[in-house]
């Protein structure tokens, strides 16, 4: 049986990986280069995808890489770009790649002035919610109420996960997005839409992490659809203001379907998850206002 699809048949991404089972940041570099094709530069701070992508001079992945430090992925990705400029090569898009730890803590300010100056790069923050390559501590990134190393008390997270979504919105990008590995046409649509736009452009993906996450392997799909199903994680796009919800998932699945299936919320009691429940539906009321 032939599936049609609009995903590039051409693999950007080699089995030689080093990742995890299951891992969805994997997943979402795959999907994502194949939105953005081999004129594309990955500037990749401190994070998983830092080892995934393999020992120089040797790479899982088709594009060059630039290593960078923890704080400055989008300032080294501007360097990157200007740079390319300067020597004839508007083409190539320069993609700064970070999980949430080195963008909505460690990286923000570098992230925050690329995003004010208008620079011509794309940020990606592939988010699972936690500093996983280190041993799974808790970011600005982490929803509260999930295990941690440094969350290991009988409430988990007592903070909420920050809005960085907001926080890139105040800054007026060209073009913002979220996406996720259940939904790859989705996510490869937006890659190439973002590839093709210039200024400052941003794409958040939930990023699914079987070891942190605390779930088998297999259920990586499954979860990240969830997230969209219950609406703990809606798919939406932003061009130069204008906003869409890319999915209504109609009637929503209860948010419990998501959070028990994660031995990360195994500590959360049924009026925590109701809590959550209220806090989803009056996120999409707000959505609504703005569809």
């Amino acid at each position: 049986m032939t599936v049609k699809t609009s995903i590039p048949a051409t693999e950007g991404l080699s089995a030689g990986h080093l990742a995890c089972q299951g891992c969805g940041a994997t997943l979402s570099m795959r999907y994502a280069l194949k939105g953005l094709g081999q004129e594309t530069v990955l500037v990749i701070p401190a994070c998983c995808w830092t080892i995934l992508a393999g020992p120089a001079p040797m790479s899982s992945v088709d594009v060059n890489v630039v290593h960078s430090p923890f704080a400055c992925a989008a300032a080294t990705a501007c360097g990157v770009k200007h740079g390319l400029v300067s020597r004839g090569d508007e083409a190539t898009c320069v993609v700064a790649w970070g999980g949430d730890g080195g963008t909505f803590d460690i990286g923000l300010q570098a992230l925050s002035g690329a995003a004010d100056r208008d620079e011509d790069i794309l940020y990606v923050c592939y988010d699972n919610e936690a500093y996983m390559n280190t041993g799974i501590q808790r970011s600005g990134g982490t929803p509260r109420g999930a295990w941690t190393m440094t969350t290991p008390g009988p409430a988990g997270a007592d903070r909420p996960k920050k809005d960085l979504d907001a926080i890139i919105a105040a800054h007026r990008p060209r073009y913002q997005a979220t996406a996720t590995p259940a939904y790859a046409e989705d996510m490869v649509r937006k890659f190439k839409k973002a590839r093709a736009i210039k200024g400052f452009r941003f794409i958040r993906i939930l990023a699914p992490c079987p070891p942190g996450w605390k779930y088998e392997s297999g259920d990586t799909v499954a979860l990240s659809r969830l997230a969209v199903q219950t609406g703990m994680f809606p798919l939406w796009e932003s061009e130069e203001g204008r906003f869409r919800l890319n999915l209504s998932p109609g009637k929503r699945k209860p948010v419990g379907d998501f959070l028990r299936r994660q031995a990360r919320f195994r500590r959360l009691t049924a009026e925590d998850e109701a809590a959550i429940q209220a806090q989803v539906d009056a996120a999409w009321e707000d959505f609504a206002k703005r569809a």
